[in-house]
């Protein structure tokens, strides 16, 4: 019988034992399942021994495929990466609910706080961690419920810069994406948020790497949070923080002003996610110009109005 799985013993060891089980059933040595998974046998035998990198969710795939593990190599992945990072997420969300003051920087996504149900839920439904339809709905309902604070008694001051990229990724789909932008436009009027947008001609700066937020709790004291695709790192450390401050001043110095930033928002909103059937500017102002070269085309007055011709003798 299989050994269950102990979250208390290492993951990595765990992934690779049972990854030189499955190649020895196999009957390959580690050059060979190198060669199947494209890399250096040194690598497989790093796996085997859990040292150096961990192994990529591709690599693993392949593993998992010509060794005919059954998607057993797959369901120990996420386990070995979250392994990798400390998992600080449930405190940064504990400092967050009690965050006088939020600032941050998102460089894939709309950070959870602006995220309509349906962005959210597509945006969930690809995390490697996920397990099934409920626990998709566990997570979904958590995220949504800390957006209430948005509009609370106590509800903090938001400042929130986008890279431009969050705009142009169509994550669930053009009505998707429609929505979402329409709730950032929405939610910049509230007195307590500022929405910025970074766009792609500031060129390289210095979150590149992930997302960035920190935190001003009541006391004045901040912490820093930051974030990739499969990790997050708090940081406490004073002098730490103030490095990621004065990288968030940086970001929010390159940005476009709020107003410009909404009108970009507009902008992408109209030209990349419009509803089917309503026509874009440049297409209207085209139709419009093709109208008036038509013969018998009138003039128009500028409410859209038609102005009446005079008749001969008046």
């Amino acid at each position: 019988m299989a050994k269950a799985i102990d979250p208390q013993t290492s993951m990595a060891a765990l992934f690779g034992s049972r990854l030189r089980k499955l190649r020895v059933a196999a009957g390959l040595t580690q050059a060979e399942v190198g060669a199947l998974a494209h890399v250096v046998s040194s690598r497989i035998a790093q796996l085997e021994r859990a040292t150096g990198a961990k192994p990529t969710l591709e690599l693993t795939r392949v593993l998992d495929k010509e060794l005919v593990a059954d998607e057993l190599l797959i369901d120990l992945w996420p386990y070995v990466c979250r392994e990798a990072f400390p998992d600080w997420s449930q405190a940064f969300i504990a400092y967050s609910a009690r965050a006088a003051a939020i600032r941050e920087y998102a460089s894939h996504a709309v950070p959870g706080l602006l995220q309509t149900p349906e962005y959210a839920r597509a945006l969930l439904s690809v995390g490697h961690t996920l397990r099934d339809a409920e626990h998709l709905e566990e997570r979904l309902a958590a995220r949504l419920d800390r957006q209430v604070r948005l509009t609370g008694p106590d509800r903090p001051e938001l400042w929130i810069i986008l890279d431009e990229a969050v705009l142009r990724r169509p994550i669930g789909g053009s009505a998707v994406m429609r929505g979402q932008l329409e709730k950032l436009l929405r939610m910049a009027e509230e007195p307590n948020v500022t929405i910025q947008v970074l766009p792609f001609d500031q060129g390289a700066h210095g979150s590149l790497g992930g997302s960035l937020t920190v935190l001003v709790m009541p006391d004045g004291t901040e912490v820093a949070y930051t974030e990739g695709a499969h990790y997050g790192q708090l940081t406490e450390e004073p002098d730490e923080v103030e490095r990621f401050v004065l990288t968030y001043d940086q970001l929010r110095a390159m940005a476009l002003p709020p107003l410009m930033s909404l009108a970009l928002i507009r902008s992408v909103l109209e030209a990349d996610y419009r509803a089917a059937s309503v026509p874009s500017r440049s297409d209207r102002r085209r139709l419009a110009q093709q109208q008036l070269q038509q013969p018998g085309g009138r003039q128009l007055r500028a409410g859209g109005g038609r102005i009446p011709r005079r008749r001969p003798g008046a």
